[in-house]
């Protein structure tokens, strides 16, 4: 356990529109009302509503446009309308749940506000639901979705039967990954009210959910146990500095009981600002990491992908990861850590987690495009900090070794925020070595003012490139994109997709055109 240390002082941090206020201890009963998600067509938010719906409530919602996640709320008899307006909200609604992309000028937030409606956020909502449950949240700067993915699929496999709420798709998490993948992808779970099997037998089911530190929003949940990979620099839009980064996650860490009630936090042991997060802390803490001074220790063998985890020189299981890179084996180490605290099967866990191949929007292979003399592999991925671009890319290099079929390693890249570009440009340009080619769109506008979309732009991206030696252009619109791919690819290459805004439009568009 780590030598405890002085908490931080808070540092300053810059306002926030809407500050989420600290969930009570009281269960959330939704039974009997009727709730309105505005934005319900998210990952988490349908995933929510339909948790409400098996609890006893009323649900209902609108969005944007319709997707495949309305279509699905809308198969299972949840009335989902795409008139935003404010006459649409429903009367004798009992409370709102918005989306965190949701602004406060919304008209049915405004309707809300208006009728005494009361409003949460997707995730105070969350961090109700999971009082009275064995909550595990899966925080950390990077790694969230596919490990909470992974811990989720492998407790169902495990047979513990959990609940899980992530902020992603894929086709393995409904049923597991030892049984045949789903027609559809999904982003939620359903699970039992009270653990089945295993050591912990008969107490409150599990219910794992992904814990955003955005606008400081995993402070809401109130879980028993919880992860944090890694604390780096990101949303300087919201904290300013990296010390009121670090300060938040401890702050998070203290949600979690004592030790004597079945707190418990597994830490990466390096990266993670270990020391600062868990002093003073309460609960059970163990580390987890390469490092052999880690409690966990992971073992990683990149020709083969297998991977270990030891724990005071035992090896405690090894199976083979199907997904690539030295991330993805920490991310699946970290569940099998928090699925054995739960009491599952190692043998099972293994198993399960040896046979899941990822979720949408991580290193997904999107297929195949014909070129003369063979062709072109194309890859979507979500990675927009400069540390998931460097692992995802290197571990791309290792899985695809396009150099040895004659092509290259092409990266579309869309920056993802003004802010987050500015704060990190020097960050980004040294991320992308693993690159041959680099191509760069328009930064991806969102929540940021008109005054910081003028102070960086693409452009400062591709010349910190060039200065460093790597092939880089900035093209837009996609369209120019797409041309530029089927001129410049041949046989053997891959193309990568990379941001987490609608870049994905560019593999879609090249693999069709």
């Amino acid at each position: 356990m780590p030598t405890a240390a002085p908490v931080l002082t808070p540092a300053p941090t810059i306002a926030v529109p809407r500050p989420q206020s600290r969930p009570s201890s009281e269960q959330f009963d939704p039974a009997g009302k009727h709730a309105y998600f505005i934005g319900i067509g998210g990952c988490g938010m349908s995933g929510l509503a339909r948790m409400l719906r098996t609890r006893g409530a009323v649900v209902s919602g609108s969005d944007k446009e319709q997707s495949s996640a309305t279509d699905t709320l809308s198969a299972e008899g949840i009335a989902v309308g795409f008139d935003q307006s404010k006459q649409w909200l429903p009367e004798g609604c009992d409370f709102v749940v918005a989306s965190a992309a949701v602004k406060p000028d919304h008209p049915q937030m405004l309707e809300a506000e208006r009728r005494g409606i009361p409003i949460y956020l997707y995730a105070e909502a969350l961090g109700k639901s999971m009082i009275g449950s064995t909550g595990v949240a899966v925080a950390g700067t990077h790694g969230k979705s596919t490990t909470t993915a992974m811990l989720g699929c492998a407790l169902t496999d495990a047979g513990l039967d959990p609940s899980v709420i992530v902020g992603a798709t894929s086709h393995q998490l409904v049923s597991g990954c030892l049984k045949p993948l789903a027609s559809v992808a999904a982003g939620f779970r359903l699970g039992s009210p009270v653990i089945p099997t295993g050591e912990q037998a008969g107490r409150p089911g599990v219910l794992v959910a992904e814990a955003c530190e955005y606008n400081r929003s995993f402070h809401n949940f109130r879980p028993t146990a919880a992860c944090i990979s890694g604390v780096e620099a990101d949303h300087l839009d919201v904290y300013g500095t990296l010390d009121a980064v670090v300060e938040s996650f401890h702050e998070f860490a203290r949600l979690l009981p004592p030790a004597a009630e079945g707190g418990y936090l597994l830490i990466g042991h390096d990266g993670a600002h270990r020391r600062e997060v868990t002093a003073g802390l309460d609960c059970a803490v163990e580390t987890i990491g390469f490092s052999p001074a880690a409690d966990w220790v992971v073992g990683y063998d990149a020709s083969t992908r297998g991977v270990t985890i030891s724990r005071r020189g035992r090896v405690e299981a090894a199976w083979t990861n199907t997904v690539a890179g030295a991330h993805n084996a920490v991310n699946a180490a970290t569940a099998f850590v928090l699925a054995r605290r739960l009491g599952a099967d190692p043998e099972r866990l293994a198993a399960s987690l040896s046979r899941f191949s990822g979720i949408d929007r991580r290193m997904q292979l999107l297929g195949e495009r014909p070129v003369p003399g063979g062709t072109v592999r194309v890859i979507d991925d979500y990675g927009h900090h400069p540390t998931e671009i460097e692992v995802t890319l290197r571990a791309l290099r290792e899985a695809e070794a396009p150099e040895k079929r004659g092509g290259r390693l092409i990266c579309v890249f869309q920056p993802h925020q003004h802010s987050r570009t500015r704060h990190l440009l020097e960050e980004f340009a040294a991320s992308f070595s693993h690159a041959d080619v680099v191509i760069v769109p328009h930064i991806y506008f969102v929540r940021d003012s008109l005054e910081e979309k003028h102070k960086v732009t693409s452009a400062d991206l591709v010349d910190r490139l060039r200065e460093k030696g790597v092939r880089a252009m900035h093209l837009y619109p996609f369209e120019a994109i797409i041309e530029q791919l089927e001129t410049m690819c041949r046989a053997g290459e891959v193309v990568v997709t990379m941001g987490a805004g609608d870049v994905w439009k560019v593999a879609k568009g090249y693999l069709e055109a």
